[in-house]
């Protein structure tokens, strides 16, 4: 192959990222879209890169060192990034290579002035755009010191910045390569940003410009504020004039110097409206011709705009695709499930298939579409009476879309609305026998889905896991079920209402939900407090499990003494509830059962903090404290005019909530022992694709899609690159924050809580369960990686069943995401402990190891100090 060293702007386009980097792709794509002027110039390809790096061997030595260091051994990586980059600058440029770039250079002008800019082929991605970790020089004045410059941008590719970026995301030094771009250099009367959707709220039909005087550089490297001006449709519908007192000029000798403004320009805007809005017309065309909205780096000269550069804005929060045009209203699926992580292709499309409404996804989550809901003022009603009661934020956030009296249509109440919100609610007896018939109802379903599924391979597996499917479906929405789980939630609404209108209580249920019987998540957290009574009196097997790594351990425990009752108690607990972990809406998430490790850190906090017998006391005492608040409410409520009544009505729905509250917890259970069996099938369909050389690893089936499994098993083939799209794709979704309520035109509406009622400076949150507590905050972001004392308070981003072990270890609770009978705060009423959730940002706000006091019945916490 013919190595290319020069390639000119014109003969470039995107797809040429291997050859030219991100940078010069886009300039290329940019070059030939019409109507669109770019600084004239060429690239220096990585084949010339590549070169350079073969003229010094040395360095791969350095690079597998550097592959080696923690992202977070600051010194070391920057002792040996800058070692390689002395060594690249150190190195001659070829007389080819030099030839090369000097012709490119005197067909344009070899005495002008140029931008040499870095372009690496991990730049400008969709998924990543790696913006500022390379260098560019503005203003570069003859042959010589465009070489030098050329030199120096290739040894940015290892800035200590850029490599500890790289190892963050996990990207291998050596698979990154480095173009370089020189352009002509544009000298700008105005300069800056455009962004073609929102990069705050991620509207996709608003437009920001940021503008100055000058070179881009004074905005980009935060020495003046921008103007800025919103644009929607042809528009300036909001503009921003900062007052601007330097700007950053390039003098006819080479490189750039800051200058001050003019007095009399420096309150006047750098853009006119009507430029403004042209330069959103041109990032429009821009937009539709890269696919995606752009952030895109403008000068405007005295002859027009010129676009000095475009990379895709990787921040913004993808929109489901619907195909149609219409406005579209979706509530995050994840936050009424305690689930905001992204999900692996496999777990998405079997949460759609067994779930009982239709979902949408985008960025590996999933939303429901509520916009006929909202059209229609009855269900709208319905459906933001549920959302207010759940979680204040999404509510707040679904009335600030109606608000907007044009996005929203209004249909008539018989307008097609959907079912009721939240399901059949119709009264059923307070009687536990409904309980324990559903139990059974589930429990047999499932003893015939483990007993049939066994003897299911290949095709047929997949048509039987489908009528499985339906089979889990069809439990989930018997009406029984639904009117049980209903039936607890509404007498808690009841008493908390009734309660506060007639003794001025906040909270009261709370209290009277203390070790409600029934609750699968709190036995399960109680249950290892049991584990831990069997291995604390085992020396020699708290001192090996102190040391587990290997998932293997169990096998190992028999070995030692009294290893055979410590393994017994951990398989029992594994037998009941080895299903269940953190995130477990998603398939493919390792369960305790394949992971055991997960639960030894929180057995053996359990075993340091407890005495023997503590689940047995901890469960009578809420019931003794439950009981008590009872005959205490209802003696006062009898003192009451209207006593008797009102307290005969208290005394049917404490009874109502006692009976059916922990069934809340069970139904989850359900999903997720069904999930258990249908990802232990899978595994095993993957396993023999493995075996016969059509998958190269089992876990490969967690980025297809249920139907594309389908079709592989088949099929026995297998497409690999898709698979590692999907692998990238989901890697990047980690770094984006799912929002509460999206609309289709891709604005992220997040909702407030309205209060003024609460300290200065204290973190505001939904109160779930009653009670103040001080103590140290213990941020855990990884159930894994907790390390809890008596006393702590668990502060974290949301709580699944799969945290419920924690539960039992802490005194206070405080979330990120959550409502008032979402997991955490059920699980927080039954063991009493204050809670506060949806305080946004608390993980970020409230430090590890602070003392916080926690406001369980007035939703709010203090950081103490």
């Amino acid at each position: 192959m013919i190595e290319q060293y020069v390639l000119g702007l014109q003969e470039i386009d995107e797809t040429q990222v291997a050859v030219v980097g991100g940078k010069g792709a886009h300039l290329g794509g940019l070059s030939g879209i019409e109507g669109i002027r770019v600084p004239g110039g060429f690239c220096v390809t990585t084949d010339a890169f590549r070169r350079i790096m073969a003229e010094a061997p040395s360095i791969g030595d350095r690079l597998d060192q550097l592959s080696r260091l923690n992202p977070d051994d600051r010194e070391e990586i920057r002792t040996l990034s800058a070692r390689i980059r002395r060594t690249i600058e150190g190195i001659a440029i070829p007389g080819d290579l030099s030839t090369a770039i000097t012709r490119a250079l005197a067909r344009l002008g070899e005495q002008d002035a140029y931008a040499v800019r870095s372009s690496a082929t991990a730049e400008d991605l969709p998924t990543a755009s790696f913006a500022g970790q390379q260098d560019t020089y503005l203003n570069v004045v003859g042959p010589a010191a465009i070489l030098q410059h050329v030199s120096r941008c290739w040894a940015s590719l290892f800035t200590e910045r850029a490599v500890t970026y790289r190892q963050w995301n996990g990207i291998d030094h050596r698979t990154v390569h480095m173009a370089v771009v020189v352009q002509r250099m544009v000298f700008p009367r105005a300069a800056g940003i455009l962004f073609t959707a929102d990069p705050v709220t991620g509207n996709r039909k608003v437009a920001t410009v940021d503008a100055g005087f000058g070179l881009g550089e004074a905005l980009v490297s935060g020495l003046v504020n921008p103007g800025v001006f919103k644009v929607r449709h042809g528009e300036v519908v909001a503009r921003t004039i900062a007052a601007k007192q330097r700007a950053v000029h390039a003098p006819p000798a080479g490189g750039t110097q800051e200058a001050a403004i003019d007095s009399q320009l420096q309150e006047q805007p750098a853009l006119t409206d009507a430029q403004a809005v042209r330069l959103v017309q041109l990032g429009r065309r821009i937009e539709a011709h890269f696919g995606r909205p752009q952030d895109i780096e403008w000068c405007l000269a005295d002859d027009g705009f010129q676009i000095v550069q475009s990379r895709p804005i990787t921040t913004l929060f993808p929109i489901p695709e619907t195909g149609d045009r219409e406005n579209h209203v979706y509530v995050s699926v994840g936050h009424g499930q305690m689930m905001t992580d992204p999900m692996k292709p496999l777990g998405l499309s079997v949460w759609r298939l067994t779930a009982m409404a239709p979902m949408h996804e985008a960025g590996g989550r999933l939303f429901v579409d509520v916009t006929r809901r909202l059209a229609s003022p009855a269900s709208r009603a319905g459906l933001l009476d549920l959302m207010g009661r759940g979680d204040p934020l999404t509510r707040d956030a679904l009335e600030t879309v109606l608000d907007r009296d044009d996005f929203v249509p209004s249909l008539p109440d018989a307008g097609p609305g959907g079912p009721p919100v939240g399901g059949a609610s119709a009264p059923i007896e307070t009687d536990p026998a409904i309980v324990t018939e559903l139990i059974e109802r589930s429990r047999a379903s499932i003893d015939a889905l483990e007993r049939d599924i066994r003897t299911k391979t290949g095709p047929a597996l997949f048509d039987f896991l489908l009528e499985a499917f339906e089979e889990h479906k069809r439990v989930l929405g018997d009406p029984l079920n639904l009117q049980a789980i209903m039936a607890g939630m509404e007498a808690t609404w009841w008493l908390d209402d009734k309660l506060r209108e007639w003794l001025g209580e906040k909270n009261a249920a709370d209290t009277l939900t203390l070790s409600a019987p029934g609750n699968v998540t709190s036995e399960m957290g109680l249950a290892l407090l049991d584990v831990a009574d069997v291995i604390r009196p085992r020396p020699e097997v708290v001192a090996f499990l102190q040391d587990v790594e290997d998932e293997g351990f169990l096998d190992e425990l028999g070995k030692l003494a009294g290893g055979t009752e410590a393994r017994d108690a951990m398989e029992a607990y594994l037998d009941r509830y080895g299903m269940r972990c953190v995130g477990e809406i998603d398939i493919t998430r390792p369960r305790w059962r394949e992971r055991p490790t997960t639960l030894v850190p929180v057995i053996l906090d359990n075993v340091r903090n407890f005495e023997p017998g503590a689940a047995e006391r901890r469960f009578e005492q809420g019931r003794q404290k439950a009981r008590k608040k009872e005959q205490d409410v209802l003696a006062r409520l009898r003192d009451l005019p209207d006593g008797d009544r009102k307290a005969d009505e208290t005394k049917r729905m404490i009874d109502r909530v006692r009976t059916f509250i922990g069934y809340r917890e069970y139904p989850k259970y359900g999903i997720v022992s069904r999930y258990f069996v249908y990802k232990q099938a899978l595994l095993a369909e993957a396993e023999r694709l493995v075996q016969a050389g059509v998958l190269p690893e089992k876990e490969d089936i967690f980025y297809l899609t249920f139907q594309e499994c389908h079709d592989v098993v088949r099929s026995n083939q297998v497409d690999e690159q898709l698979i590692q799209q999907r692998k990238d794709a989901f890697r990047s979704y980690h770094a984006l924050t799912p929002p509460r309520v999206l609309t289709s035109d891709g604005e992220a509406v997040t909702g407030a809580y309205r209060r003024d009622d609460v300290p200065a400076g204290a973190l505001v949150g939904l109160p779930v369960s009653a009670g103040t507590i001080e103590g140290r905050a213990r941020v855990v972001l990884d159930m894994a990686q907790a390390d809890l004392e008596a006393g702590d308070i668990l502060v974290t981003t949301c709580t699944d069943p799969g945290w419920s072990p924690l539960f039992v270890g802490i005194t206070g609770l405080v979330t990120e995401v959550g409502g008032l009978m979402t997991h955490g705060a059920v699980i927080a009423r039954e063991y009493g402990l204050p809670a506060v959730v949806g305080v946004e940002q608390a993980t970020r706000l409230i430090r590890d190891g602070q003392r916080i006091r926690v406001h369980g019945t007035d939703g709010f916490v203090e950081i103490l100090p």
